[in-house]
C-alpha cells in the first residue's frame, strides 16, 4: 500500500467548533470573566492576536472620535490641534489598557502579574510610537516614486507601518509583555 510520505493531522469531530488544528483547540475549560468568549475563540494564538488587534483598531479610533467630539463642545474656543492633542493624552492609555486585556485573557492567556504585565504592555507601545514616524516618511517617499499609486502614497504607508508595528507588536508582547 502506498502510505502518505508526510503524517497527515486528522480532522476534528464534525460540530466540534472552528479552529486552526487539532492540537490547538478553543480552551474548553477557560474559567474567568471572559471565559465563554475563549471558550469560542480558535486556538491559534496569530488568530487570535489579529481579532484582539482588529477590536482594538476600531475601539481606539472610535474613542479618540469620541473625545474630540466632546472636547470640541466643552472647548470651543480652543484650537484643533490642542483639541487633538488632549483627546490622544485621554484617549491612549484607555485603548492601551483594552489592548492589554485583550492580550492577556484571548491571545497569550496568562494568569496572574496584572501590574506588571500591563506596565510592560505600555513599554511595548512607547518604542512602536517612534518605529512608526520613521516607517510612514520613509515608505511615504518611496510609494511616491512609483507614478501609478503616488496619490495614495501616505495610505499605503499607513499600511506598511500597521503590518510592521503588528509583527513588532505580537513578537513584543510574546517575548516581554506576556513572557510565561
Amino acid at each position: 500500500m502506498n502510505k502518505p510520505k508526510t503524517p497527515v493531522e486528522p480532522e476534528a469531530p464534525h460540530g466540534h467548533g472552528f479552529h486552526l488544528s487539532p492540537n490547538e483547540p478553543p480552551d474548553p475549560q477557560a474559567e474567568g470573566p471572559f471565559a465563554a468568549i475563549r471558550r469560542a475563540l480558535p486556538g491559534a494564538e496569530v488568530i487570535r492576536f489579529l481579532m484582539v488587534g482588529g477590536f482594538n483598531t476600531a475601539f481606539s479610533l472610535a474613542l479618540y472620535s469620541a473625545c474630540v467630539i466632546v472636547l470640541s463642545y466643552l472647548l470651543p474656543h480652543r484650537g484643533k490641534p490642542l483639541i487633538a492633542d488632549i483627546a490622544f493624552a485621554i484617549s491612549t492609555p484607555l485603548s492601551i489598557t483594552v489592548a492589554f486585556l485583550g492580550y492577556k485573557h484571548f491571545v497569550f492567556r496568562t494568569k496572574g502579574n496584572y501590574f506588571r504585565e500591563w506596565i510592560r504592555c505600555f513599554a511595548v507601545y512607547s518604542v512602536s510610537f517612534p518605529m512608526g514616524l520613521a516607517i510612514l516618511p520613509t515608505a511615504t517617499h518611496f510609494f511616491e516614486y512609483i507614478v501609478l499609486i503616488r496619490k495614495y502614497a501616505p495610505f499605503l504607508a499607513g499600511l506598511v507601518n500597521s503590518i510592521a508595528i503588528a509583527c513588532y507588536s505580537y513578537f513584543a508582547h510574546k517575548k516581554f509583555s506576556f513572557k510565561r
